[in-house]
């Protein structure tokens, strides 16, 4: 399982989660291009870090891993699923949006505020992206959770409208939630994530692969600003600690 953090977080969010489903899955916790000990870069775009986690998978082998997606984490995962329906076997979305509106307005004014003071490239991302339609969303042919708080920054309409795009997902609104209370540093992803994919076998698992689901491991990958040259530095340092890992 991959798990995705937001804009301005690194993997460390998800400590207490991955403590806990490491007892269910190999769990991989990338930093994004520009967060945590990933290199940055000038711009930003979702659909380059969408491109990041596709040459990630590939670098590694992960036969069309899990995913959970956490808001930017979100939208990152939604457009891999889009532009390679093979990438991945399931995805659980957390506080995603389809376009900068989907944030509740006065949200939205108070990051717009931040980048006029700051002039952060990655605000300037959240401001200004992503434009995902209801063509794309329709494109999506694996088992979805879309889920966000019941006092979450993203519109609810927003999220209902994500779920209702993408055929036969399911729709999980968490009462008295905000944004991230339910997933920074926080156990209650795991429940949920065990919950979801558990109920359910993701298209195109195989034999082997469900039998890797039932091993005890945790692995954390940093720097995935992916060219040639770095996927074979995160393929040397899998195996490298691969033993001590179970993996």
């Amino acid at each position: 399982m991959i798990l995705l953090h937001g804009n301005g977080e690194d993997h460390s969010i998800f400590a207490e989660t991955a403590e806990i489903l490491k007892e269910h899955f190999a769990v991989y916790m990338p930093d994004t291009r520009g967060h945590g000990r990933s290199e940055g870069v000038e711009e930003y775009h979702y659909s380059d870090m969408a491109e990041d986690l596709r040459e990630l998978i590939r670098a590694l082998g992960l036969e069309r891993p899990l995913l959970c997606g956490f808001s930017d984490g979100g939208i990152v995962g939604l457009l891999a699923a889009v532009r390679d329906p093979g990438l991945l076997s399931a995805m659980v979305l957390c506080g995603a949006n389809l376009t900068p509106k989907g944030m509740k307005t006065r949200w939205y004014r108070l990051f717009q505020k931040e980048y006029q003071r700051t002039g952060d490239a990655k605000l300037k991302l959240m401001l200004r992206e992503p434009h995902i339609t209801a063509e794309q969303l329709a494109r999506i042919r694996i088992p979805v959770l879309v889920t966000a708080g019941s006092r979450d920054l993203i519109r609810r309409r927003e999220t209902e409208r994500i779920a209702a795009g993408i055929p036969g997902s399911h729709l999980k609104i968490l009462k008295g939630e905000d944004h991230g209370s339910y997933i920074v540093h926080c156990g209650k992803l795991a429940e949920l994530l065990v919950d979801f994919f558990d109920s359910r076998e993701p298209a195109g698992l195989t034999e082997n692969k469900r039998e890797q689901r039932g091993e005890s491991h945790a692995v954390l990958l940093l720097g995935i600003i992916l060219n040639p040259y770095i996927c074979e530095k995160i393929v040397k340092f899998h195996q490298l600690y691969s033993d001590s890992w179970n993996v």
